[in-house]
């Protein structure tokens, strides 16, 4: 038995009981070249079927005669570094996901690869064969036997017209007509422009050129290299001149990597002025200053009202951070709040900016995470996906409204970015900053118990205040005859904003028309028929849809179930809002913003850009118009229906509607001009509602932390959702069964140490989304490594058991929203 090198690999397809870095033998020709960060292709099972791999180690080992070789290798050096792959065996152990799923979403998507088969002809047919072939078969291999070379499945079933039909070429493989292949293929190709330049032995035979050749060839020695398109500009020349000189062996063709980098209208970097500190926000950037200088991996808070000049702090402690050589990223919780955040860094920092989020194409995001890889970029803004910016050297990680439930992914794997900022920073002894008006429970806790280190900025920014805060009472509304959606004093003041020429944003957080459905017959509320949640009326297309599965139905008056014409249209959302405003103000222009009107690529840039520069009067949107935007000339926000975010079933509903009325009130009187807030509820004497008006952060806390407690919720527990999703509900039913009884033997045997409460198994509160049911167990425990490794036993356990393999199971530590 032979000692050589062997990788060990992380499989693309493994579920989580079978997933572990597998053993392969590194072939002579690939020793040398295979290194741990790169991608290979290997045989995996008793059908040895070709997978995706990246290798997490390579080690000397015994080389066995079980041990099977890499197949190729995809990447000639690797893509994920050292720290990226230790990052990896901590998210699998964390948040209990496979070793390739947590690699995959540290790449962007344009650079993945997929497995594809392709088919040659068999060289070694018999004659016979062929005669007993079909019309669609002889037609497939003519085509081949003329290209003489692999062709894809696709192309082979699109010249049969039969995309459907696959059975046709596996019965040609059994013939043995046919011989299949597995290969990898790039998602997204690298962008390229053709360049030419003078070939390296040119000046030693050369031919006879006519003047526009000459002209052609000096430009070239002057320039070094230039694109085809640069050569016509400025010569005047066409191809077939410059074709010419390639044929007479003068000069030679290549092909040069360029980058696409999002925003062809982006701000180019200036001389920007230097930034101007209060003495509040010098002392606040200069405790963060220190911390960062200490060199150990650190976590600071900085809260400070809206307005009060947070990013004037980050960005100057950036300047620092990116000066000193090392890499920067900053993180925003929506995609709306990117592009005014990109535009304040590319004045100031140009090119060296990346950007990371979902609205980019795959090429895009490709090319910028590329380009920081390559040292092109030294700062990546973004939203959760720039936490994993392949910077080499991390000096600074932001999180901007760090209480936002978007940084935490809600499916595989299941991670928190505030989590695995905590790692890279522990990793790169840097310094991890979290920001807000309105922080959450956990981390201003942390703050106070001296986990954190906390930095306050009480005051607005220069001459600004904070607004003037009204309650509008809705019921009292209806008493004086008012049905409409805005109240008498919201459209008081939106009068007068539009006669002062100055601008407003109203919040309304449910987008469509009418926002439920209902028969007066038979008291039936139109549901999707593949998810347990009402329908809401869009007037754009006259169509019921569904939020969650995207199923809609034509406008009716009738009644699916009793087929009498009483069916009511109620409840309010963006669309119906609309349309009440051009009412009430015919001259107005009313600018929406709702998952409906951003759908296209910079449509948030775009009219974002567009009320920036006053071509509207009033924004109309759901919750991406309340956080962050900055638009000086905006002295009124209107919140339409505070109420909705209060009461759900959720215990963080109160801290989410704090946030968001604190938030979006604070979006008012950022400039020159007082500003003024209306809140309109059916529930002015609510707590939370008065708090926000006031913006008494301190308060809400004390009064919220002290529930927390009592009731036994984060942060003084953690919380871990075991989750089952399947067709049949009697089957989801019996795996939630099955998984709670093994949960409590553990918990009292092998486990009795560990203190937990569980709640469940139940159903989720949203009982069936897209015809599939689900169900979910509650664990309250502490997030230790005993936890986990029980959790993780459970979840192996549990997939080992066929009778459930038609239920998948999930663990979601720390979940946002408990659904």
């Amino acid at each position: 038995m032979s000692i050589g090198p062997i990788a060990k690999v992380a499989l693309q397809g493994t579920a989580y009981h079978f997933d572990k870095a597998y053993d392969y033998l590194v072939p002579p020709q690939l020793q040398g070249r295979v290194a741990a960060g790169c991608r290979v292709l290997v045989p995996f099972g008793g059908g040895n079927r070709t997978r995706q791999g990246i290798i997490v180690q390579v080690c000397d080992g015994e080389c066995t005669k079980r041990l099977k070789p890499l197949l190729s290798l995809l990447d000639p050096e690797p893509l994920l570094s050292p720290e990226m792959i230790q990052l990896a065996v901590w998210m699998k152990n964390r948040y209990f996901c496979t070793l390739f799923d947590a690699f995959r979403v540290m790449l962007p998507a344009g650079i993945h690869y997929r497995i594809a088969i392709s088919y040659r002809l068999n060289p070694d047919i018999l004659p016979k064969r062929l005669q007993e072939l079909t019309e669609k078969q002889r037609r497939i291999v003519d085509y081949l036997s003329r290209k003489r070379e692999a062709v894809s499945k696709e192309k082979l079933l699109e010249i049969v017209a039969a995309s459907s039909e696959e059975a046709i070429l596996d019965d040609l493989v059994k013939q043995e007509v046919l011989l299949p292949e597995d290969g990898a293929v790039r998602r997204m190709g690298d962008a390229a422009v053709r360049m030419v330049r003078v070939k390296g032995d040119a000046e030693e035979k050369m031919p006879k050129l006519t003047p526009k050749q000459r002209e052609v060839l000096s430009v070239l020695q002057g320039a070094g290299c230039a694109s085809i398109k640069e050569i016509c500009y400025f010569t005047g020349v066409t191809n077939a001149v410059v074709n010419a000189l390639v044929k007479k062996g003068v000069l030679e063709y290549f092909d040069q990597e360029v980058f696409r980098i999002p925003g062809n209208d982006r701000a180019q970097e200036q001389k920007a002025p230097a930034i101007q500190l209060t003495l509040e926000q010098q002392r606040a950037y200069d405790g963060l200053l220190n911390r960062y200088h200490s060199g150990q991996g650190a976590v600071s808070l900085l809260y400070g009202v809206t307005g009060s000049g947070k990013t004037s702090v980050f960005m100057k402690l950036i300047e620092q951070v990116s000066g000193e050589g090392r890499g920067v990223i900053v993180m925003v919780p929506e995609i709306s709040l990117t592009p005014q955040m990109v535009s304040l860094f590319r004045i100031r920092f140009g090119e060296k900016v990346a950007v990371f989020h979902s609205a980019l194409s795959m090429g895009e995001r490709m090319d910028e995470w590329k380009r920081v890889k390559q040292k092109k970029a030294a700062i990546a803004v973004g939203t959760r996906s720039a936490i994993f910016a392949p910077f080499e050297d991390v000096g600074l990680i932001i999180l901007d409204e760090e209480q936002e439930y978007t940084y935490k992914s809600e499916s595989a794997p299941r991670f928190h970015a505030r989590d695995v900022a905590k790692f890279r920073c522990q990793y790169h002894h840097c310094l991890l900053l979290l920001a807000s008006a309105t922080p959450s429970l956990e981390s201003y806790y942390a703050a106070t118990q001296g986990r954190y280190a906390l930095h306050k900025l009480t005051a607005r920014y220069g001459n600004a205040k904070l607004p003037e805060v009204v309650v509008a009472d809705m019921n009292q509304e209806l008493e004086e005859g008012n049905n409409s959606s805005f109240s008498s004093l919201l459209l008081d003041c939106l009068e007068e904003n539009l006669r002062q020429r100055r601008q407003s944003i109203l919040l309304l957080n449910r987008r469509g028309y009418h926002t439920f459905v209902s028969c007066r017959s038979c008291l039936e509320v139109l549901t999707c028929p593949n998810c347990s949640i009402s329908m809401t009326y869009h007037t754009a297309n006259h169509r019921l849809m569904c939020h969650y599965c995207g199923y809609s139905v034509e406008f009716t008056d009738e009644c699916p179930t009793c087929h009498q014409k009483q069916l009511r249209y109620a409840g309010m959302g963006t669309q119906r809002a609309e349309q009440e405003l051009e009412t009430f103000f015919p001259d107005a222009r009313i600018l929406r913003m709702d998952t409906d009107t951003t759908m296209t690529k910079d449509s948030h840039e775009k009219k974002l850009n567009q009320f920036a520069n006053g071509q509207y009067d009033i924004l109309l949107g759901t919750q991406m118009v309340a956080k962050g935007l900055d638009f000086s000339n905006v002295t009124l926000v209107g919140v339409l229906s505070a109420d909705q975010a209060l009461y759900s079933d959720d215990f963080r509903s109160y801290e989410r509607a704090f946030s968001l009325l604190t938030q979006v009130v604070g979006r008012s009187g950022r400039g020159e001009q007082a500003g003024r807030a209306v809140i309109q509820t059916y529930t002015p004497e609510n707590p939370v509602i008065q708090l926000a008006a006031t913006q008494d952060y301190e308060a809400f806390y004390q009064s919220e932390i002290a529930m927390r407690k009592a009731m036994l919720y984060p942060p003084f527990v953690d919380l871990c959702v075991i989750g089952f999703i399947g067709n049949s509900e009697e089957k989801t039913c019996d795996a939630a069964a099955f998984f709670f009884g093994r949960l409590r033997l553990m918990a009292e045997t092998e486990y009795k140490e560990l203190p937990l409460r569980v709640l469940g198994p139940a159903s989720a509160s949203i009982a069936k989304v897209s015809n599939k049911y689900r169900y979910r167990i509650i664990i309250k425990h502490r997030n230790c490594k005993r936890f986990r490794e029980m959790i993780s036993r459970l979840m192996m356990d549990y997939g080992l058991k066929r009778e459930f393999g038609e239920v998948s199971v999930f663990a979601d530590v720390n979940p946002d929203m408990i659904l």
